[in-house]
């Protein structure tokens, strides 16, 4: 009785959490190259069910020797093993009642990364990603990942996301657009390289910044953005904020700082985990949304509550029963 308690209990812990993760979902259904969250559920171990003075095998009744095969081999019949209602302990013949279940559990929150619809927004620094793919980003905490493609030109010419976070290139460096170069002018390729107008740049001292000079009808290559992808897609992990950061282990632990201990050994369990060149493509002028579909989630969210309902009214009924046995012995012992 105790065991069928606990068992439902673990099944309303699993659809607590699962209910967070659908909210997490909603919450961010229109949040910019958003990749909803999906719980994935283990069940426990499940118990053999057995029943008393069943054996394996001939070979297990406490006889030292040989295996038997028959129960005449054992000096024995069917009439000495014990039965009730028609069913004996035959131990060469295992009566196979099933399996008990003791409840599951939230083995993993994967992300689903599968494509979002994309919305035409016209604007030169929307970048939105078809296929694989990440942007590199430059954060407090060292280089994040996002498919948030809504970047703007910051007053210092530096190409930012939301928060502030710059752009990286291929090298690792912030992108800085050009002082005297139009918004309009600047072209991005669908394999990151940007454009701009003019067959030189030069440094501007009073600016500090870079100018494009020469032809201004022919575009000149100003940088390449940092768009890269991962072989193993648990390579990164959310961290919040629509970024994501590189996990070097089974266990999500981050890498060792740079320098702590010079034998310390690389914790990367195969290449996959490393950025490599994106086969995805970037589309400019065009965000990708979030791949969550409201009406979806919504079921599941139904769904969700009615299995925690029913989880709820097998420990309630399990309490019931638990609580009349307690009860009945009392009153019989007394």
């Amino acid at each position: 009785m105790w065991r069928g308690l606990y068992t439902a209990a673990t099944g309303m812990i699993s659809e607590l959490k699962r209910t967070d993760v659908i909210a997490h979902n909603l919450a961010n259904a229109a949040t910019t190259g958003y990749k909803k969250d999906i719980t994935v559920h283990k069940e426990f171990h499940n118990m053999l069910i057995q029943r008393v003075n069943d054996f394996d095998n001939g070979g297990v009744l406490g006889v030292d020797g040989a295996p038997f095969n028959t129960l005449a081999e054992l000096g024995t019949s069917k009439e000495d093993i014990t039965q009730i209602k028609g069913f004996n302990a035959d131990p060469f013949n295992v009566p196979h009642i099933g399996r008990l279940g003791l409840g599951d559990y939230i083995d993993e929150i994967a992300v689903d990364y599968q494509q979002g619809a994309l919305e035409t927004t016209g604007n030169t620094y929307d970048l939105a990603i078809v296929g694989d793919g990440f942007f590199a980003l430059q954060t407090p905490d060292g280089v994040r990942y996002t498919r948030n493609g809504a970047f703007f030109k910051n007053a210092q010419g530096y190409l930012q996301d939301i928060r502030g976070y710059n752009l990286l290139d291929a090298t690792g460096n912030p992108i800085r657009i050009p002082a005297n170069v139009a918004d309009s002018s600047v072209v991005v390729t669908g394999n990151g390289i940007i454009y701009v107008p003019g067959t030189e740049l030069r440094l501007n001292p009073e600016l500090n910044r870079w100018e494009a000079f020469g032809n201004m009808n022919i575009q000149q290559p100003l940088a390449q953005i940092q768009f890269v992808e991962f072989g193993d897609r648990l390579a990164t992990q959310k961290q919040g904020d629509n970024l994501y950061y590189i996990v070097d282990d089974n266990e999500g632990n981050a890498p060792p700082p740079a320098g702590v201990n010079p034998n310390l050994q690389a914790r990367i369990m195969n290449p996959d985990a490393q950025p490599r060149p994106a086969s995805g493509e970037l589309l400019q002028g065009a965000l990708e949304k979030s791949n969550t579909s409201v009406v979806y989630e919504m079921v599941e969210l139904i769904h969700n509550q009615r299995l925690y309902e029913s989880n709820a009214k097998a420990v309630q009924t399990q309490d019931s029963m638990l609580e009349k046995s307690v009860n009945s012995v009392g009153s019989l012992n007394g």
